[in-house]
């Protein structure tokens, strides 16, 4: 079965980084479009970045632009989340997920799969 397991989150000072990792297992990693999420206290789940299977093509919600970088390494099927200049709204719990098709989409629905998530916590 498709197993996604999330690591490297934690608690930062405001303007820091961190880089969140997302290892795959059971699908075709290399040819799947992937997102990363977020679901805050009290909030609903939402987009933050996206790829496509080549990593070509990427999309990201506004507020995080300039500031996080979606990558991914087919070879080691892995998903990765680089995220700088921190901000305390950014703190929540962070979610891979996988589709089914190869391209990407900032759609929560159009995802199958998901991760457990890892937390993020940004201190003011």
């Amino acid at each position: 079965q498709v197993q996604l397991v999330e690591s490297g989150g934690g608690l930062v000072q405001a303007g820091g980084s961190l880089r969140l990792s997302c290892a795959a297992s059971g699908l075709s990693f290399r040819s799947v479009g992937m997102g990363w999420f977020r679901q805050a206290p009290g909030k609903e789940r939402e987009f933050v970045a996206t790829i496509n299977w080549s990593g070509g093509a990427t999309n990201y919600e506004d507020s995080v632009k300039g500031r996080f970088t979606i990558s991914r390494d087919n070879a080691k099927n892995t998903l990765y989340l680089q995220m700088n200049s921190l901000k305390p709204e950014d703190t929540a719990v962070y979610f891979c997920a996988a589709r089914h098709s190869s391209g990407y989409s900032l759609s929560i629905g159009q995802y199958d799969a998901w991760g457990q998530g890892t937390q993020v916590t940004v201190s003011s």
